[in-house]
């Protein structure tokens, strides 16, 4: 920010003492503190914890932190490379908290080893008083193959993953996809499209009002015909107040509104983002909320028109239902359409098949319009107008009888059960904090890439498993012919470094070779 005015700039320019501002659904990109301005931040990147905080003047901000609601003016502290997130960065490059339960067995193991080579060479010694079979115990060893084949394992995964559009930020994530029993969907953008329409707008009070006194009759937005006064008019102030928040279903809203050339010019005083359930403002005085019948209905207390409450309730639960009020009644209701992905059942088929037995939908949809998109994709279980925590809730429930859970999402709303989840998988297209928070990163547009992780996280723990037994089993012959004075140290030692170099170089070949393809 240069004086008043805003620029854009490279974020490796900018100083201490510098000042940027930040807006509801934006990174922030360096560690500082806040000016002016009252902003609600999500730090579950930082801290795990998935409750916003609220940060006022004074408050302190770190970069890879993203706002969830507001705008702020941020005066930087630290420059880029020194802030507290690239500090954790370096942490976790140093660390072993991203190595899967497995790999840590098998280091814990090969480590505990030690003791008792150096034991059975005594032993050996004490017993045969032959020093070239004791020795042949030393010339064996399973750290060797055991922390070279492993890692190799992961490291090859993580890198196939790659190939296959999906960016995983370690082993113990690719493990618990596979030992993972339970799979939550968001429906908005994960198991559909993402690329929703308006497709009818039911007036009612002061709308309908206006359209039966001029004698107008309400028209579906598909049949290309000239829209009621009621409609442009519910249209023109819905895409006024969405137009300020990017999601499919305000991107729709405002879509519609210019297709038709309605202007949707500023009428409303500062707008409320309430997170997972609408909009609030006010309009000549009055307050207008637009959002989801739990918002509408029992945060709000619309009220309905008794006249108009069969209209109301005659609205095809076939669509997304976006509620438009005007001085607590209700105005105006936009029915939209978000098709499901073509490939959803196919994937929610395999998924059963490879071992997810139960595959669950969450979502602040109706309970009929949830009910018939479950009921299409038979999946087992379902959850409708549920908040964002409530998604983190049931995910809980789910740790608490002992299962695993990957949760799949792509909004704001998803980040506290992606942060829950043993595995959260963001998908293409989703907001930057969900893609931030999430375990696992999906680029491509599609959801077979689920059943690919799935296969590349089974494929890998079953060649961990192989290794494993190999490693052990394969050594511990060495050790015993060695013992038996039928190999010599020197064969012993050049059977085990072979047998090691083959295993690291075959832990490096592609997974999914070794499996089927879903397609």
């Amino acid at each position: 920010k240069a004086g008043e005015e805003e620029v854009l700039g490279d974020v490796n320019q900018v100083k201490k003492g510098d000042r940027f501002v930040v807006r509801t659904s934006n990174i922030i990109p360096l560690d500082g503190v806040v000016v002016s301005g009252e902003v609600s931040v999500n730090q579950a990147s930082m801290t795990g914890e998935s409750i916003p905080v609220v940060k006022k003047q004074g408050g302190a901000v770190y970069a890879g932190t993203v706002v969830e609601e507001g705008e702020c003016v941020v005066e930087v502290t630290k420059e880029a490379g020194s802030g507290k997130y690239d500090q954790i960065v370096r942490m976790i490059e140093e660390s072993e908290k991203l190595k899967s339960t497995t790999e840590s067995r098998a280091y814990h193991l090969a480590d505990s080893l030690v003791p008792y080579a150096l034991a059975g060479t005594g032993l050996t010694y004490l017993f045969t008083r032959n020093i070239t079979r004791a020795i042949s115990f030393l010339m064996v060893d399973f750290s060797c193959a055991l922390k070279l084949s492993m890692p190799l394992s992961v490291l090859s995964a993580i890198r196939e993953a790659g190939k296959y559009n999906i960016s995983v930020k370690g082993g113990k994530f690719l493990e618990a996809v596979a030992e993972a029993k339970t799979i939550v969907f968001d429906k908005t953008g994960t198991l559909t499209k993402a690329e929703p329409t308006v497709v009818k707008i039911y007036t009612f009070g002061e709308f309908a009002r206006m359209d039966r006194e001029e004698g107008q009759v309400e028209e579906d937005l598909a049949s290309g015909k000239e829209l009621s006064r009621g409609q442009r008019e519910a249209l023109r102030l819905s895409a006024c107040l969405e137009e300020h928040f990017p999601h499919s279903m305000a991107n729709a809203v405002v879509a519609a509104a210019k297709k038709r050339t309605i202007n949707h010019k500023e009428m409303h005083s500062e707008v409320q983002y309430v997170v997972a359930h609408g909009i609030a403002s006010h309009v000549d005085g009055k307050r207008v909320v637009i959002g989801s019948h739990h918002f509408i209905f029992e945060d709000e207390k619309i009220t309905v028109l008794p006249n108009e409450q069969h209209k109301l309730d005659g609205i095809s639960h076939a669509y997304t239902q976006l509620y438009l009020a005007i001085g607590g009644e209700l105005a105006a209701v936009l029915c939209i359409f978000d098709p499901l992905r073509k490939e959803a059942p196919e994937v929610i088929a395999s998924l059963h098949a490879l071992g997810i037995d139960k595959i669950c939908m969450m979502t602040g949809d109706s309970e009929k319009t949830a009910a018939s998109v479950a009921n299409s994709l038979h999946i087992d279980e379902y959850h409708a107008e549920v908040l964002p925590q409530d998604k983190a809730a049931f995910i809980a429930k789910e740790h608490a009888a002992g299962r695993k859970v990957i949760m799949v999402g792509d909004g704001v709303n998803d980040t506290p059960a992606l942060s829950e989840a043993d595995a959260g998988v963001a998908v293409n297209g989703g907001a930057a904090i969900a893609r931030e928070v999430a375990d696992i990163t999906i680029s491509a547009d599609s959801l077979y890439e689920l059943v690919k992780l799935r296969k590349l996280s089974d494929a890998l723990m079953k060649r961990i498993r192989d290794n494993y037994r190999f490693i052990i089993s394969f050594n511990g012959m060495l050790i015993a012919l060695g013992v038996a004075g039928i190999l010599q140290p020197a064969t012993s030692a050049l059977l085990h470094n072979s047998s090691t170099i083959l295993i690291g170089v075959k832990s490096m070949t592609d997974l999914l070779a070794e499996a089927p393809d879903e397609r």
